[in-house]
C-alpha cells in the first residue's frame, strides 16, 4: 500500500500483542471499525511503542502502548496522553489526530493503550529538511511556531486541564524530578551533568508562570501535511503537563543550537540559515513573542541550558533501557553518547554567562 508511512515494520518481537483481542476491543469502543486488522510497529517513538492498524474497511489508526518491562517512575503514562490530546481535540484550534479510545484493561494486550486517527503527512525527522524548498521550509518553520503558541495560548482550566500538573515552580520540579531520573539511568560520570545538576536550581530566572506544555515539541513530532508547508498535527504527548511556556520554547530551539554527531541529522549550528530559508533564532523568538502577547523572551541561555540538561538525562534514561533490553526502538543503544555532548554543550552555554 503506497500510502503507508515508510518507517513502518513488521511488530518487533518484545512488543506482539494479541491482535484478536484488539480487534474485539475495537470493534466494541472504535466507531467505524471494522475487522480484521493488519498491524505494523513505528520505527523510533522511543518511549511508547507505537503501531499502525488498518481494518477490514480500509480505515488507518494508531495506536501507543506502554512498553513492557520495568519502567522508571512516572514514565511512559499514555493515559495522560491520552487525556490531553482529547481535550485539546474537543476544545481548542491546536491540530492534534482525533482520539478515538484509551484502555486501561491490561488483559488486552498487556498494557494500557489508546487508539487516534491516523492522519497521512510527512514527519520531517531531519530538521534540515532535504528536498523541500527553501521558501516551503521557511513557512513550515512558522507554522511549527504559530501551533507552539497557539498551545501556550489555551486557558488549561477552561478545557478541563486544571489538574493536568502543578500550578507553578515547574523549572524547580523537573530539574529535580531528571536529576533524579539521570542518577538512576547513570552508566558513567559526566562532569557537566554533576555541573548542571548544581548550578541550573541556583539560577532560575524570575517571573513563573503556568501553560500546557508539550514537552517534546520538535519538528520531527508534528505531522506536516502532505502538500502544503503547515503543521496539521501534534504528536508525542507523553512528557506534556502544565508547566513554563519558555521551557518549551527552549526545548524546540534547540535545533539551532545543535551540530552533527546529535543524532540522525544534527542541527542548524554553523549553516547559513537564509540558504536553508529558515528564520534565525532571534527571529523565531521574536515571531514566538509577537504570538503570545509578550515583549520579550528573557533569560533564553537559561532556558535553553535547562532544556539540554533535561533531553540529557532523557536519552540517558533510554541509552539505558537499551542496555536492558528493553527499549521501543532498535537504535537506543547509540544514545549514550548524546547525554555527554548535551550536557556539555549546556554547561558551554552556562560558562559564557558567567
Amino acid at each position: 500500500m503506497s500510502n503507508l508511512p515508510d518507517n513502518l515494520t513488521p511488530v518487533r518481537q518484545a512488543h506482539v500483542f494479541d491482535e484478536a483481542r484488539l480487534t474485539d476491543y475495537m470493534k466494541a469502543n472504535v466507531e467505524g471499525f471494522r475487522g480484521p486488522i493488519s498491524v505494523l510497529q513505528f520505527e523510533g517513538g522511543q518511549s511508547n511503542p507505537t503501531f499502525h492498524v488498518t481494518d477490514g474497511g480500509g480505515n488507518m489508526y494508531v495506536l501507543r502502548k506502554k512498553p513492557p518491562g520495568k519502567l522508571l517512575p512516572s514514565a511512559h503514562q499514555v493515559d495522560r496522553e491520552y487525556r490531553v490530546i482529547k481535550a485539546l481535540a474537543d476544545h481548542t484550534d491546536v491540530p492534534v489526530p482525533k482520539p478515538y479510545a484509551l484502555c486501561q484493561d491490561d488483559s488486552v494486550i498487556g498494557t494500557t493503550f489508546y487508539i487516534m486517527q491516523f492522519l497521512p503527512g510527512r514527519v520531517l525527522a531531519d530538521v534540515k529538511m532535504p528536498g523541500i524548498s527553501p521558501a516551503d521550509r521557511g513557512k513550515i518553520f512558522d507554522s511549527m511556531n504559530d501551533v507552539l503558541a497557539r498551545l501556550h495560548n489555551v486557558d488549561y482550566r477552561a478545557v478541563g486541564l486544571g489538574d493536568y500538573g502543578r500550578e507553578g515552580q515547574y523549572i524547580q520540579r523537573q530539574l529535580a524530578r531528571w536529576s533524579s531520573q539521570y542518577d538512576l539511568a547513570r552508566t558513567e560520570d559526566i562532569e557537566s551533568m554533576e555541573a548542571l545538576k548544581k548550578w541550573l536550581p541556583e539560577n532560575i530566572p524570575p517571573g513563573d508562570e503556568t501553560r500546557i506544555n508539550h514537552g517534546d515539541y520538535r519538528l520531527g513530532n508534528t505531522i506536516v501535511h502532505p502538500t502544503e508547508p503547515r503543521v496539521i498535527a501534534v504528536l508525542d504527548w507523553e512528557l506534556s503537563t502544565l508547566g513554563h511556556p519558555l521551557a518549551d520554547l527552549g526545548y524546540n530551539c534547540m535545533m539551532y543550537h545543535f551540530g552533527e554527531g546529535f543524532g540522525a541529522s544534527g542541527g542548524y549550528a554553523g549553516k547559513d540559515l537564509r540558504e536553508f530559508g529558515i528564520p534565525t533564532e532571534r527571529e523565531y523568538l521574536a515571531a514566538y513573542a509577537r504570538r503570545t502577547g509578550r515583549t520579550e523572551v528573557p533569560a533564553w541561555d537559561f532556558y535553553l541550558a535547562f532544556s539540554l540538561f533535561r533531553l540529557a538525562a532523557i536519552v540517558q534514561g533510554v541509552y539505558k533501557r537499551g542496555l536492558d533490553g528493553n527499549a521501543s526502538s532498535e537504535t537506543a543503544t547509540k544514545y549514550g553518547n548524546r547525554a555527554r555532548a548535551m550536557a556539555d554543550l549546556a554547561w558551554k552555554m552556562v560558562e559564557k554567562r558567567a
